[in-house]
Formats: C-alpha cells, sequence, structure tokens
C-alpha cells in the first residue's frame, strides 16, 4: 500500500469534516469530487451560489454542503465569537463582519472554532499569510507548542531511501531563517508528523552543507547547535546533525562520512537549514525526481489548518484533505 492509500484508508475509516473556502478556484471543485466519490471526508464550501455554480460546472459535488456566509443561520453566532476572540485587539462587530462575509479564510476557521468543522484546507489561490493568519489569530497554536512550521510530505517513486521513499521535509513552507532554538522545534514537531503519517519510527537528519565538521561556517555552527537542542530536550528521537543530504539518505555514504552516526544514511525526516534550502529541495524532488509532494502541511495550530501551493492541481488537494482527516483524527 503506498503512503497515499494508506492514507486515504486511514481517512475514510473515520470521516471528518474538511471547509475549502476557496470556491473561486475551479481545482477545489475537481478535488472535491474526487474526495467525494472516494468517501475521504465531509466536505464544506464556502461561497456565493454564483461562484459555486460557475466553477462546479460539470462536476458531481452534490455531496458536498454549501455556505454563503451572507445567508448563513450561524453567521451571526461566529461575528460574535469572533469579536469576543479578537476585542482586546479591537476588533468590532462591524469589522468581524467585513471579515467573514468577504474573507473566506476566517469564516472556515471560525467554523473549526465553533466545533463545526474538523479542519481547513485553503492556499490554492491565496497566499501563505492569508491561510496562516487567521488560524493563528482565532484558532492559535496548540498547547505546549513551541512554533508553527510547516512540511511537505514528499514520495519518490522506485527510491529505496527513506522509508520506502517516503520523506519529511522540514521546514520548506513557513519559517523562513530559524534560529537554533527554532530548528530543534521544527525537527520535533516533523518527527512527530512523520509517526503519526507515516506510521513508522522518524529518523532525522539536520541537514546541513557540512558533514560532521567537515566545513566551518556560522551556518554550520546553527546547525550544531540545533542538534544538540533537540538532543538535549528530545532524548527518545533518533536524531543526527550535522549532515550533508547524501550521507543523510545513502548509506554508503553515511557510513563513509559519519560512521559512528545511526542516523546518517537511514534519515527519513529532513529539517533543513532555512526556508530557502527546504523550498528548494522539495521543488527539486518533485520536478527532478517526479516526486508526489504534498503540502505545506502544517504543525503546531490547535486544529490542522493546511495551506496548499499555488501550483497545486486537484490530486494535490485530494491528498491534502486526506492528510488533514487524519491529522484531525489524531486530536480528537
Amino acid at each position: 500500500m503506498t503512503f497515499l492509500e494508506s492514507v486515504k484508508a486511514r481517512a475514510k475509516a473515520d470521516k471528518k469534516t474538511i471547509v475549502l473556502p476557496e470556491s473561486m478556484d475551479r481545482r477545489i471543485f475537481e478535488a472535491a469530487e474526487v474526495v467525494l466519490k472516494e468517501g475521504l471526508a465531509n466536505l464544506v464550501i464556502i461561497g456565493s451560489p454564483e461562484e459555486i455554480e460557475k466553477n462546479s460546472q460539470g462536476l458531481d459535488v452534490s455531496g458536498a454542503t454549501f455556505i454563503n456566509p451572507a445567508t448563513y443561520e450561524k453567521t451571526e453566532e461566529y461575528i460574535n465569537k469572533l469579536v469576543e476572540l479578537r476585542q482586546k485587539k479591537g476588533m468590532t462587530c462591524e469589522m468581524a463582519k467585513d471579515l467573514l462575509l468577504n474573507e473566506y479564510m476566517y469564516f472556515a476557521c471560525m467554523m473549526v472554532k465553533m466545533g463545526d468543522a474538523d479542519g481547513v484546507v485553503s492556499g490554492a489561490c491565496h497566499s501563505t499569510a492569508n491561510t496562516l493568519k487567521p488560524s493563528l489569530q482565532i484558532i492559535k497554536t496548540a498547547p505546549g507548542t513551541k512554533l508553527v512550521s510547516a512540511f511537505f510530505v514528499i514520495v519518490v517513486p522506485n527510491c529505496e531511501y527513506g522509508a520506502n521513499g517516503t520523506f519529511i521535509f522540514g521546514d520548506s513552507g513557513l519559517v523562513q531563517n530559524p534560529n537554533a532554538e527554532e530548528l530543534a522545534a521544527i525537527a520535533a514537531s516533523s518527527a512527530q508528523s512523520f509517526e503519526l503519517l507515516v506510521q513508522e519510527e522518524a529518523i532525522v537528519a539536520m541537514l546541513s552543507h557540512s558533514t560532521m565538521g567537515s566545513a566551518k561556517h556560522a551556518d554550520v555552527d546553527k546547525v550544531i547547535e540545533a542538534t544538540k537542542i533537540a538532543k538535549a530536550e528530545h532524548p527518545e528521537l533518533k536524531l543526527d546533525g550535522e549532515l550533508q543530504l547524501d550521507a543523510a539518505i545513502v548509506p554508503s555514504v553515511g557510513s563513509s562520512k559519519a560512521p559512528n552516526s545511526d542516523v546518517a544514511g537511514k534519515a527519513n525526516v529532513l529539517v533543513f537549514p532555512d526556508l530557502d534550502a527546504g523550498n528548494i529541495g522539495y521543488k527539486l524532488a518533485q520536478r527532478l525526481a517526479k516526486a508526489e509532494a504534498y503540502g505545506p502541511i502544517t504543525q503546531g495550530i490547535a486544529a490542522p489548518i493546511n495551506d496548499l501551493s499555488r501550483g497545486c492541481s486537484a490530486d494535490d488537494i485530494v491528498g491534502v484533505v486526506a492528510i488533514t482527516a487524519v491529522q484531525a483524527q489524531a486530536q480528537k
């Protein structure tokens, strides 16, 4: 069973309600048709009747629930709750009404906050900031979370490395230039996400252009320090660094460059030193190795709110909906 087949089977076994707030994008409806046909989740699609009719033409999405914020019976309740949540930041009823009627991501987050949905998938035609800002304002971070970060699940075909070609790349979607403490937090969260989604033991490599002191630079020092912090805070994790990419995933290179490491050559969770490296890395794997890339998936928010790459396909959206459903199962 492939990674996606496994995730889909788990999603079907305990269906969750996922909100799709981007009714202005045709790909959302193409994905919704598949999600509904396969029974992966209950779907709520937010939009005006005109938007929904225009963008769903020729597709069977009759199994979804369609909500128009302008006429929904709970909109007034959502407005009052949003004011309550944000009144210390100056939120008024007029401002809350404007947000909920015109920025569907705010409405989607309120549905989750009020217990009317389990998760949200957005970002096909909006920026990461548009997706995450309402999430952090309304749903906030999970208890005990030091940092909200993002990862991609990368599934490389015909690959003997990682977990049969399956990896998590973190952070490859959100945190621009993490310091050592933040990098350690990303490593811990990514390991937890790997074990939830892939259901195998996480083996975490802290990546660098250096392996075990082979190069000297402040960037290397950051990864070395992050590795020390992560090991101290999470001694149960199989984690090591600093490691070059080949030393992290190729057994022969790992045994040569880092013979004393129990991670080198075996890693399935790759923690990149900054967002530039993570974003470039996942796109190289996706485009050159023809890898499936699901994400960016967020970790650290109190409910599963997941971003999409604006270059995503309908199939990518289906995968992220299934992943979001499995994340929601774990939070109940």
